[in-house]
């Protein structure tokens, strides 16, 4: 998707998806620790890649969300921007609203490969997701042309689910047949299959988010963005996408503001040009001005002027303030994270703007040691790398 873009930005694309998991894991020692003197008391001037610990949260307000999490773990910001990639890769640049819900759901749900903290739109999701499909199991048992007793429409949820939990459209009625064909060989009960099959499919609602305007809704947007960029569909996908976790208007403004912040910056536009052109994509563009205003980097201030917690309306003027006055990749993510607070949600805008900006290395760019220091390095690296190039066929 990404052919109208130069092939001189993809490093810099690669670069600033890159800058997302390195401030989000950076940030992760202390995460959610509001006090920021206590914040310098633990991590002084260089508070990144802290292992998260209970014991810096004593004696200041915070909430402690990351037991048994390592220096160089993401958050579960960068746990759901990971699923929003994989689905992504497997559909080769392309949002596909049904793929990424059902890895959503697989990802977070019970038996999942996630552990740690769940936040509301994650929860809110799953619980949506699965009356969705209950309601959908309802429709097919009450439409359904064949005699069935309770033990076939109990064993026909359970033979079906895993199916439908995975597969989509013509994919399905094959394998549902015959997982049913091992139980039961008359074909009107392996049509009632298909049936419940093919309704819960086409009833898995593309706005299964919750209502909610947190941080959970513009953090998944840097891969996105690369895929998207520059594509007049990029305000409609991000809509589609954000609707997912968080079915709400004013996150999905702000995840417009969010996504053309991204875009001009991917296409080689200035950082201030291009806070000028995402700025009237939010419902709140006067606060993003105020943001900016000064001429020096006071992060800690624009959190007591703006707010710390997960709320969009509070985490984006403290993005473009830090956006607007950091010189450099290291910069903003230590101001984010003395910021106190959301840092891991505010981290996924900060570090891939900073990153598309000032790129790998150098003095301003992202530091060589932390691209290194992140769990599970080389397979997220190299996500991106085939994301941006396209490289489908080595994925």
């Amino acid at each position: 998707m990404t052919d109208h873009l130069s092939d001189h930005r993809d490093p810099a694309m690669i670069a600033a998806l890159a800058g997302g998991w390195v401030a989000d894991a950076a940030s992760l020692g202390l995460h959610w620790l509001y006090d920021s003197k206590r914040i310098l008391e633990v991590g002084g001037q260089s508070p990144e890649f802290l292992v998260p610990k209970y014991d810096y949260f004593e004696g200041g307000f915070g909430y402690f969300a990351h037991d048994g999490k390592r220096a160089g773990d993401v958050s579960h910001y960068g746990a759901g921007t990971g699923v929003l990639t994989d689905s992504l890769l497997a559909n080769k640049g392309t949002l596909s609203i049904r793929d990424y819900q059902r890895r959503f759901r697989a990802f977070f749900g019970p038996g999942g490969h996630w552990q740690g903290y769940i936040d509301n739109p994650t929860r809110v999701t799953l619980d949506n997701l699965n009356r969705i499909e209950q309601e959908a199991i309802t429709q097919a048992q009450s439409t359904t042309t064949a005699e069935l007793t309770d033990q076939h429409k109990r064993v026909l949820v359970q033979k079906v689910l895993p199916y439908t939990r995975r597969l989509s459209g013509d994919q399905l009625a094959e394998p549902v047949r015959r997982a049913i064909s091992l139980t039961w060989q008359e074909p009107e009960i392996q049509e009632a299959g298909v049936h419940l099959a093919e309704t819960i499919d086409h009833r898995l609602w593309p706005t299964s988010g919750a209502d909610d305007m947190q941080l959970p809704a513009v953090s998944k947007l840097p891969p996105l963005v690369a895929c998207y960029g520059g594509s007049d569909q990029l305000m409609a996908v991000t809509e589609a996408a954000v609707r997912v976790t968080n079915h709400n208007d004013e996150a999905v403004a702000w995840a417009c503001c969010a996504s053309r912040l991204l875009d001009n910056l991917y296409r080689g536009e200035s950082l201030p040009s291009s806070m000028d052109s995402a700025a009237p994509e939010a419902p709140d563009p006067q606060s993003l001005a105020r943001a900016r205003a000064g001429s020096a980097l006071a992060a800690v201030s624009a959190g007591d002027t703006f707010g710390r917690t997960c709320y969009l309306h509070e985490a984006m003027p403290v993005i473009f303030h830090i956006l607007n006055h950091a010189d450099s990749f290291t910069e903003a993510v230590r101001a984010n994270i003395q910021c106190g607070g959301d840092s891991c949600g505010r981290a996924w805008i900060i570090g891939p703007a900073m990153a598309a900006v000032h790129g790998v290395g150098g003095e301003r760019g992202i530091p060589l040691s932390w691209l290194a220091r992140v769990s599970d390095a080389p397979a997220l690296y190299r996500n991106i790398e085939i994301l941006v190039n396209r490289t489908w066929e080595t994925s």
